[in-house]
């Protein structure tokens, strides 16, 4: 059997996976899905003056942050295929197996059932967003998934054994991964991330590479959590204080009053700094001895920096 493809009678599957995990830029970026397991049917509307975003979901709720896994592995088989110089197809066929292996997930019964909840929510999940994709916009609402199928035989006993699973992605995230080819590999650790810290390690993955600021306001609305600043700061605070981690990444919270407070004769400042005047740093912790100061990085607010085209390292320049 080939090593790249598994044939079964209803024909070739594109796994398994050969390379790295990757992911679309914009999706990382941006929160398009649910971070709770318990179900919401709609989403905040995310709007920073520049982008926007409203997800509404059905019955079965909006898709999650762990449904999500799908369109990564989906993503990084994309990518395979381009760089194998193959012309990759919206349309996907994989055995479960090599998600659950990529992913990380105990095959299982449950694994499967979860599995095909995720594409449930995935095709139904409705999107607006002006967010365009490929030098192409689409003012209508889309679902991640056109269309979707498991594939199944019966054993002795009667059940039903998967087979593989073919989706079809919507238009706007094929050409987000076809064409404007904004590919970023993710660490294996990220699978096993709770859900804000999954988001928190996109945000740096997409971000300059040399490190960035961001406030801790518009990096909440980022995120798309919904706990109240103090908590989003104090969880913050764990991973300032090396109590929690990123894979590659450090995180650091930033007084703006403390900052000048050390600038010869700035007079010591009264009271509490406003929670929403805070900043926080993201930072490869790779070399960290080569960082520029944090108060020098670039800050990031509503995506108004220039990055490069190609995906940069994570490793600062030796």
């Amino acid at each position: 059997m080939d090593d790249q493809q598994q044939t079964f009678e209803f024909g070739p599957t594109d796994s398994p996976l050969v390379g790295k995990v990757k992911g679309d830029r914009n999706t990382m970026r941006y929160n398009f899905f649910s971070l709770r397991r318990e179900k919401e049917t709609e989403l905040p509307r995310y709007d920073d003056g520049k982008a926007w975003i409203e997800v509404v979901g059905t019955k079965h709720g909006v898709a999650s942050i762990w449904d999500k896994e799908l369109l990564v592995y989906s993503a990084s088989l994309i990518a395979d295929k381009l760089n194998r110089g193959e012309r990759p197809q919206p349309r996907i066929t994989f055995t479960a197996h090599d998600f659950f292996i990529t992913t990380g997930t105990t095959p299982g019964g449950s694994a499967y059932e979860r599995l095909e909840e995720s594409l449930a929510r995935l095709k139904s999940t409705f999107i607006r967003t002006n967010i365009e994709t490929g030098g192409e916009g689409e003012d209508r609402g889309f679902g991640w998934l056109d269309e979707y199928k498991i594939l199944y035989r019966r054993g002795k006993d009667g059940q039903k054994q998967m087979r593989a699973v073919e989706l079809t992605l919507c238009a706007w995230l094929f050409r987000a991964m076809v064409l404007d080819k904004h590919f970023l590999t993710y660490s294996p650790k990220y699978f096993e991330l709770p859900p804000v810290a999954k988001r928190l390690y996109e945000i740096a993955r997409s971000g300059p590479p040399g490190g960035f600021r961001m406030n801790l306001s518009k990096l909440r609305n980022r995120v798309g959590t919904t706990q109240d600043l103090r908590r989003f700061k104090a969880e913050l605070a764990a991973y300032s204080t090396h109590k929690r981690s990123l894979p590659d990444f450090g995180i650091a919270l930033i007084d703006p009053r403390l900052r000048r407070s050390l600038d010869k004769g700035f007079p010591k400042p009264a009271g509490q700094t406003p929670l929403k005047a805070w900043m926080v740093a993201f930072y490869p912790t790779s070399n960290v001895t080569t960082l520029a100061p944090l108060e020098t990085m670039p800050v990031l607010e509503e995506d108004d920096l220039e990055l490069p085209e190609t995906e940069p390292s994570l490793l600062p320049a030796a």
